[in-house]
């Protein structure tokens, strides 16, 4: 009797082994993979955003030096053209 008992304790703990909900952990498993890809996925923006924030700092940096250039020209037209009337008042 006792043989019997013990094998039907071993079969009632297999059995109940076997039942054991294993959702959760795979729930889990799951919500950790999006988690990680998501937080992958915010990093990859962010240095997205870097890169783009650099570009346009660049760009309106170069635009800054062409103006600049720009205005150092005009200055400089401006002065041969006063110089231009000057003499083209004397003749």
């Amino acid at each position: 009797m006792k043989k019997i008992a013990i094998t039907l304790a071993a079969v009632a703990a297999l059995g109940l082994a076997a039942c054991d909900n294993k959702a959760a952990d795979t729930n889990n498993t799951a919500d950790l993979n999006t988690t990680e890809l998501e937080a992958g996925n915010d990093v990859d923006a962010a240095a997205n955003a870097t890169d783009n924030s650099i570009g346009a700092t660049n760009n309106a940096l170069d635009s800054v030096a062409a103006d600049a250039a720009n205005v150092a020209s005009d200055a400089s037209n401006v002065a041969s053209d006063a110089s231009n009337a000057a003499a083209n008042t004397t003749r």
